[in-house]
């Protein structure tokens, strides 16, 4: 049976192509807000971390009606590092709208997305956005998808894809550039013209695969999925079975349903065929699980998440520091929430180890990590981290192989040449090369995910702000050889104490401070990055002898140069192999791993691994 009143869509483009904005015109188009309802921009957005930054880290579910059809909607991350959202979400769909920039064309990101929605055998419409950017170029945009579409061998039916060109800015789409558009309407009627209404048996057993877990602090774990066949309703007991756990068989009861309207969700009792819902009451619910019938049940395939390339460890924080600005600071608050996190998260992966104050946590990317990093600090966690190393794999032969990228870096042709040099030093391989006529240069790299630590800091610095990384995963090659992550050394604290603007006016002369006046430091704390290779170590907390003809009010003559404050990102790139990140919510401190200068002098003398 197919249920033609509705439709299940994804969207899904490369990062920054405009998704979460076309979702927020779709929901104003189809009367979800009144009309003199005040509605923040990137609605879907609801994530502090996603406002700040612009960015979709979750995938979010809405639904809008339109001619009496429901069209529930997936916004989707465009982030290679969130990757395993939009894996997994393309499960619960029939169709993908696929959004591409219409002046950047088909970006990394943009193949991947496409890639994993073929794949599963969708039908794609093709939305050219931002078609009023005044260096649009849309019809170059459309050689390129079609070129994209028949290089991952679309099917036929694949090809014949139908092409929207929309500005979701200024909330109009058109199939026609030369005609003048007003609103989405040509975009709702592709949608229920081109994609496919669910189909399903509604007198078969229930099956409903789990794609996304949701979290709420009064109702505990809220998995949301596809009814794939039968229906489901409040009260019916169910069998939670995997595809991938072949032992795994629960019973369980479902004591809430919901489905989704608008950007909120609705109580129901019974739900069938094609519904996206969500199902709270179940503890131990997680994402590939199917929800049966108790007489027959059969779990639907769930395709396994690419797995992690780099990890850090996450410590308790044993500075001289520790316990005094955190919330949760011992070993099993740590792990409490690490293990938390895996009940939403599905790329990550935490790994207890020898020690019980440390935790191997593996990621998609260093920005995968940030958040996490950053979400723990604004909660109230207090810990510390290492640098980000890649996940190695060996061959049969015991050869180690490395994870690889394809990096693409858009510069102005005058940063061309620094961006080069830069990256051939970490074992890039330049592969191809485009100029544009305004200007600018697109480079294609081929480079270990190794090289791209530490990195995206200083490309910013040496493109003026103006260079744009992405970057996605591409398998694994042999070890490409050593790479030298950072030319100068640390500026390191002997003293413990509050540093004196007299010390720290004779310590910058060595290099550039992160600190100022006033602040606690403690022995084996970095206070700065020195201009040469070494560290060094300073005593920032040296006050002035006072003698008859000196007076303390003769330090307000010293000049001290502003010190430079690392953000989160800018601590985790900076931070060299031997030394440690110390996390607060209030305070970011960089510190050497072995805190006694003696000790660290004799394991760097015995080459020991710190």
């Amino acid at each position: 049976m197919k249920r033609e009143d509705v439709r299940n869509i994804a969207i899904i483009a490369h990062v920054d192509h405009g998704k979460t904005t076309l979702v927020d015109e779709l929901l104003k188009q189809s009367g979800v807000f009144r009309t003199n309802q005040e509605v923040a921009e990137r609605v879907m957005d609801s994530n502090d971390i996603e406002r700040e930054r612009g960015i979709t880290i979750l995938s979010k579910n809405t639904a809008v009606f339109y001619k009496d059809v429901k069209i529930n909607i997936v916004d989707t991350p465009g982030h290679a590092d969130f990757g395993g959202e939009v894996e997994r979400v393309l499960k619960m769909v029939d169709g993908v709208i696929l959004v591409v920039d219409a002046f950047e064309g088909s970006m990394p990101q943009t193949k991947f997305v496409l890639k994993k929605a073929l794949e599963l055998d969708l039908p794609v419409i093709v939305c050219i956005n931002k078609i009023d950017r005044p260096e649009a170029r849309p019809t170059e945009v459309i050689d390129e998808v079609l070129e994209l579409l028949m290089d991952l061998d679309a099917s036929d039916e694949q090809l014949d894809c139908p092409f929207v060109f929309a500005s979701a800015k200024g909330g109009y789409a058109t199939l026609d550039l030369k005609e003048k558009a007003t609103d989405m309407t040509p975009l709702f009627d592709t949608i229920l013209e081109h994609i496919p209404a669910p189909e399903g048996d509604p007198k078969a057993p229930t099956q409903v695969l789990i794609s996304t877990i949701d979290y709420n602090e009064y109702v505990g774990r809220i998995g949301v999925g596809k009814v794939d066949n039968g229906s489901v309703n409040v009260n019916q007991e169910v069998v939670i079975v995997n595809h991938h756990e072949p032992d795994k068989v629960k019973k369980v009861k479902i004591s809430k349903l919901y489905e989704f309207d608008g950007l909120n969700k609705v109580s129901v009792t019974n739900a069938t065929v094609g519904s996206i819902v969500a199902i709270s009451g179940i503890a131990d619910l997680h994402i590939g699980d199917t929800l049966c019938s108790v007489e027959a049940p059969k779990a639907i395939p769930f395709q396994k998440i690419s797995e992690p390339t780099i990890a850090m460890q996450f410590n308790v924080n044993d500075s001289p520091l520790a316990g005094t600005e955190g919330k949760y600071i011992t070993s099993r608050h740590l792990r409490d929430r690490l293990f938390r996190e895996l009940n939403t998260d599905v790329s990550l992966r935490v790994e207890e180890t020898e020690s019980t104050d440390s935790f191997k946590v593996s990621g998609r990317g260093e920005l995968h990590l940030s958040v996490l990093i950053e979400n723990m600090r604004r909660e109230g966690y207090e810990f510390s981290v290492s640098k980000a190393e890649v996940l190695y794999r060996y061959d049969e032969k015991g050869k180690r192989q490395e994870p690889m990228e394809l990096a693409y870096v858009d510069v102005d042709d005058e940063f061309a040449g620094n961006v080069i040099q830069k990256l051939g030093e970490r074992k890039g391989e330049l592969l191809n090369m485009h100029t544009n006529s305004s200007g600018s240069t697109r480079l294609e790299f081929y480079i270990p995910s190794r090289g791209l630590i530490g990195y995206r800091g200083e490309f910013l610095t040496d493109t003026k702000g103006t260079g744009v990384l992405n970057t996605i995963f591409n398998g694994y090659e042999p070890y490409k050889g050593d790479i030298q992550y950072r030319k100068q050394g640390s500026l390191i604290a002997f003293e413990s104490g509050e540093s004196i603007t007299y010390g720290l006016f004779n310590a910058q002369e060595r290099g550039t401070l992160f600190i100022g006046p006033g602040e606690k430091v403690y022995s084996g704390m970095v206070v700065g990055q020195n201009g040469k290779s070494d560290d060094i170590e300073l005593n920032v907390c040296k006050t002035k002898k006072l003698t008859n003809t000196r007076s303390s009010s003769a330090d307000e003559a010293l000049k001290l140069t502003p010190p430079k404050v690392l953000s989160l990102e800018q601590c985790l790139e900076f931070i060299d192999t031997d030394e440690l990140l110390e996390i607060t919510p209030k305070s970011l401190r960089i510190r050497k791993k072995i805190l006694d200068p003696t000790q660290r002098k004799r394991a760097a003398m015995r080459k020991e691994p710190v």
